[in-house]
């Protein structure tokens, strides 16, 4: 859903610049890091991982910074 939004925006995954990540089990941290190289690949963006409770009823919680030079 990230990626999406980014895309409609106008930028790319090459646009992001930092991921922040939030996980309801640090146990599932291997399971996302397959799908976050999945996306960003062998160039990742800069990522924070930290262990949080959820507020509603989820297992992960993504935001991203994206930034592309003005043409």
């Amino acid at each position: 859903n990230m990626l999406k939004i980014v895309t409609d925006a106008g930028y790319g995954p090459e646009h992001v610049m930092r991921v922040g990540v939030w996980l309801d089990d640090p146990r599932d941290f291997w399971s996302f890091n397959g799908v976050f190289e999945h996306y960003f690949g062998a160039n990742p963006p800069a990522r924070a991982c930290v262990q949080s409770a959820m507020v509603v009823d989820c297992k992960v919680e993504v935001d991203c910074i994206a930034y592309r030079r003005p043409a």
